[in-house]
């Protein structure tokens, strides 16, 4: 069966089950299938899904004008389905999917807060992203609210959101953020601790909301690009790559071979770039201050290579619709190459260091341990699945060029631990450093970017890519005027920040720091 046929018995066994599901055309959304379902069996849908085998990708919401419509984006084994439904704009209410797939809890209330869809059934009534910046009347992606919002003068505290209270003999409650003591992004850690032990915690994340997208609406397709790669700046050419995938599909473009080529090249450098600064500052906040010297140092030269051959240290805008902003000078193809043969070397070198301190492994081995079937609740990708048994990298079950042409090496863990996360972190590293030379040696001559097409009304177009946290999801429309109607892009720290709040539990406090730094969550890509 191939992924494209992977759920025509899955629509069949809704037909069965008396599901209204009506297959729909739609190419710009491929490879994901696209499904129009009836309101009232939204709920089954969702139960039908788990009981399949599903994994809950992404929801999101458009406003129609009378109505609002919602999408919701599943996978299986390399297969996507888009479902998509509708609620009218005066009464809207649909069936939650959170009792399903706990993964949809945020995004439900994310769409709630800037929509105003109410979910029945959804255990958390609580605001997710409207921090007592906009009336509880008004939603911000309806098209009557103005971009720029009717701000107060003062916008009000948010001390009211209500936090599991502290209770029981010894119990008490550490508020972390979400200014910090560090340079990291802003959110908030609600620890409940006995002792050093961590009973619970829960974060309170929307520090960092831009309005991304609301200010995407309007846009040409170069200005989204642009803005797509802004959406989280350590994940910028992979945003970049998943917003133009889904534009150049919406209007059917086909992207030079060498571009194609150049943009993989870019993401994998991106991803090796962040896997060994992280890989550092795990060190760092276990007190192991030599390795994280090393391991910074080694991303910074990595990163100098990178604006020199690319313009900027972390390609941003450097991809573009229909290919990429330049050409790779010839003269770099060598100068890469030799940059991956000796930081393997060094990477080898530092770990033997690294691997034979007992002090390093009693901080990281069993701790923070994320079980994979809570991974596999909450859908979680990238090194943080990866590393608790969950099998998912797009570049391999769902590919796309140039990586249909590669072999992709996917690490696989079990343990969940901070341990477990680093080492696919590394193996990751390693499998990227083999693309990269593949990707060298193979480059195509010819064109870097295509003539951009002007798309038709309602076009719409789905991205998908492997970015260094895992599975990164665009999907874009265009309105009658050529320019962007509606953006959505998912980033994969949506899924990963659940997982901090169980892989902390029974750990003691000050192991929080390289916990978190094991997951690296993005505030940014999160705080749309």
């Amino acid at each position: 069966m191939t992924p494209q046929d992977q759920f025509t018995p899955f629509l069949v066994r809704l037909a069965q089950a008396g599901l209204r599901v009506e297959e729909q055309a739609s190419a710009g959304l491929a490879p994901a299938q696209l499904i129009l379902v009836q309101s009232e069996d939204w709920s089954r849908l969702g139960i039908e899904a788990r009981a399949w085998g599903c994994r809950w990708v992404a929801g999101w919401g458009e406003d129609r004008g009378e109505t609002t419509r919602i999408n919701a984006c599943f996978e299986k084994a390399g297969a996507y389905l888009v479902a998509r439904t509708a609620v009218p704009r005066a009464a809207p209410v649909l069936s939650s999917h959170t009792a399903s797939f706990p993964g949809a809890d945020r995004p439900e209330r994310h769409i709630r807060d800037m929509l105003g869809v109410v979910f029945s059934g959804h255990p958390d009534a609580r605001r997710w992203t409207r921090h007592q910046a906009w009336k509880d009347s008004e939603f911000p992606l309806r098209r009557d609210f103005p971009a720029a919002g009717r701000p107060q003068a003062q916008t009000p505290s948010d001390h009211q959101y209500s936090f599991l209270l502290a209770q029981g003999s010894g119990v008490y409650e550490i508020p972390v953020g979400p200014v910090h003591a560090g340079i990291i992004e802003p959110g908030h850690f609600r620890f409940q601790a006995v002792g050093e032990t961590v009973l619970k915690l829960e974060e309170r994340l929307g520090y960092t909301h831009k309005g991304i997208e609301k200010i995407a609406e309007g846009r040409d397709a170069e200005g989204l690009a642009r803005l797509a790669g802004r959406v989280s700046g350590d994940s910028t050419v992979a945003h970049a790559w998943a917003a133009c995938m889904a534009m150049e599909k919406a209007v059917g473009l086909v992207v030079p071979p060498r571009a194609l080529w150049l943009r993989a090249l870019m993401c994998e450098r991106e991803r090796v770039a962040n896997h060994v600064g992280d890989i550092g500052a795990m060190l760092n906040d276990i007190a192991f201050a030599f390795g994280f010297y090393q391991f910074a140092r080694l991303r910074e030269e990595w990163q100098r290579v990178s604006r020199e051959a690319f313009g900027h240290r972390f390609m941003m805008d450097c991809i573009v619709p229909g290919g990429v902003a330049a050409d790779l000078d010839e003269r770099f193809i060598a100068a890469m190459r030799n940059e991956v043969g000796a930081l393997r070397k060094q990477i080898v070198k530092l770990m033997s260091i690294i691997n034979d301190l007992p002090s390093v492994a009693d901080r990281v081995r069993g701790t923070g341990v994320l079980k994979p079937e809570y991974a596999k609740a909450l859908g979680c990708v990238g090194y943080v699945g990866r590393a608790s048994g969950t099998d998912i990298d797009v570049r391999r079950d769902a590919p796309y060029p140039p990586y249909d042409q590669l072999t992709v090496k996917v690490p696989l863990h079990h343990y969940g631990d901070v341990n477990a996360r680093a080492r696919t972190r590394l193996e990751e590293t390693a499998a990227s450093f083999d693309l990269i030379e593949g990707l060298l040696a193979g480059l195509p001559a010819g064109a870097i970017c295509a003539r951009w097409t002007p798309p038709a009304a309602d076009a719409e177009g789905l991205g998908l890519i492997e970015g260094w946290r895992g599975e990164i999801l665009s999907f874009v429309r265009f309105g009658a005027d050529g320019r962007i109607a509606r953006f959505f892009p998912r980033d994969p720290s949506w899924t990963t920040w659940p997982a901090l709040e169980l892989l902390i539990h029974d750990n003691i406090v000050p192991d929080f720091p390289v916990c978190n730094k094991s997951v690296n969550g993005s505030y940014s890509g999160h705080d749309l």
